[in-house]
């Protein structure tokens, strides 16, 4: 799914535009024990909370592509007749009131997740007339291409909230406020089928993951039987890592700058044009920015062999998962920080046999807000 699809399905989490008439909700211990289940109805629940409870199930699809929300793929086998995507099929199918479906679902779940502490598990069925859009981009809301039917599935931290002095608008007064239990925000969650060409795509789900360096492959396989790719986190320090295995010597702050450099020129390009789809980068590709970079020929076979090693032959990873929003230098005792387009202010040199790095500050200098005056060797 692209960033145009994520969000014509986000829209949906309102209650004038879901087709969502109850969640199914289990509320599982800190000991994994089932301790509820129910199914609540959302016309019979106050609006504030039916929209609460929509949020919930939102929130499941919402953060980054590639670091946050992850394409699921199932082989042609696992369609035809695997396990986990039978289970899967009956939840959407059944608009999940296939009970012994709904139970196996919990089962896994509470067997095979690993999360701290008391979550609950809302998992909900709806369906959309998806409009018809014209080769122009125009959408007939009156013309319907087809319905896509589709769970959604949020699994949220229960915690405990602290006593409290609280305004109680009733008296007028302040009174102490119990201590109670509250849900939180999605730790994890998933879309299944993925709605792809704005279609419905059996062969692929999306997957949420609150936390881009935790993909609770645990979870993934019991309900997905399918590999995850590398953690977004891990990606960009496994990228870090090799460059500098792989480079060795050569890995210089021009070098680093220039790559980085170019990544977030793909970036930028793909924000301005507007692209639906979000930019990856091959082996081949990595491998031709390093080259253009200044990185040594001779050093090119190491950085492919140690690719294949790491992420696969044939893996693409998300060029915004390999930079941050950032460019920091950092030493054990200081941290520097700019904007990315200004990190040609910043160079490293050795005086005396001593590194440095040294920062152009043209504009203006002030320590702990105070501007100061830096002395020129003809001042002193």
């Amino acid at each position: 799914m692209n960033e145009k699809e994520v969000a014509e399905i986000r829209r949906r989490f309102r209650a004038e535009k879901s087709n969502i008439t109850r969640v199914r909700v289990c509320y599982v211990n800190e000991k994994k024990e089932v301790i509820s289940q129910f199914s609540q109805s959302l016309a019979l629940t106050e609006q504030e909370e039916s929209e609460q409870i929509l949020g919930c199930l939102k929130r499941s699809l919402s953060g980054t592509l590639g670091k946050n929300l992850i394409d699921i793929s199932f082989s042609t086998q696992q369609v035809a007749g695997g396990e986990e995507h039978g289970l899967l099929m009956a939840l959407k199918d059944s608009s999940r009131e296939n009970e012994e479906a709904v139970q196996e679902f919990y089962r896994r779940v509470t067997e095979h997740l690993v999360m701290e502490g008391s979550y609950m598990i809302l998992l909900a069925h709806d369906t959309y007339d998806v409009p018809y859009r014209s080769k122009d981009g125009e959408k007939q809301e009156d013309a319907s291409s087809e319905v896509f039917s589709y769970i959604v599935c949020s699994i949220c931290p229960v915690k405990m909230t602290k006593p409290a002095l609280s305004y109680f608008a009733s008296d007028n007064l302040l009174h102490s406020r119990a201590a109670d239990w509250i849900v939180g925000a999605p730790e994890l969650g998933f879309l299944f089928p993925a709605f792809d060409d704005r279609s419905t795509n059996l062969y692929n789900a999306l997957y949420y993951s609150r936390n881009a360096a935790e993909n609770h492959e645990e979870f993934t396989d019991a309900i997905f039987c399918s590999e995850l790719p590398m953690p977004a986190t891990e990606q960009k320090e496994t990228f870090g890592t090799m460059l500098e295995e792989t480079l060795g010597n050569d890995c210089s702050y021009d070098v680093v700058q220039a790559v980085q450099g170019q990544i977030y020129g793909i970036l930028e390009e793909h924000k301005a044009n507007r692209d639906e789809e979000m930019p990856v980068l091959t082996k081949s590709e990595v491998k031709r920015v390093l080259e253009t970079c200044g990185a040594p020929q001779e050093r090119m076979e190491d950085f492919e062999e140690k690719y294949d090693e790491v992420f696969g032959a044939d893996a693409e990873i998300a060029a915004r998962n390999l930079v941050d929003g950032k460019f920091q230098v950092s030493t054990p005792d200081v941290t520097i920080q700019v904007k990315p387009e200004h990190s040609d202010l910043i160079e490293t040199r050795v005086i005396n046999g001593i590194q440095y790095i040294l920062i152009r500050a043209d504009g203006g200098v002030k320590v702990n807000g105070i501007g100061i005056h830096i002395s020129s060797e003809d001042d002193q």
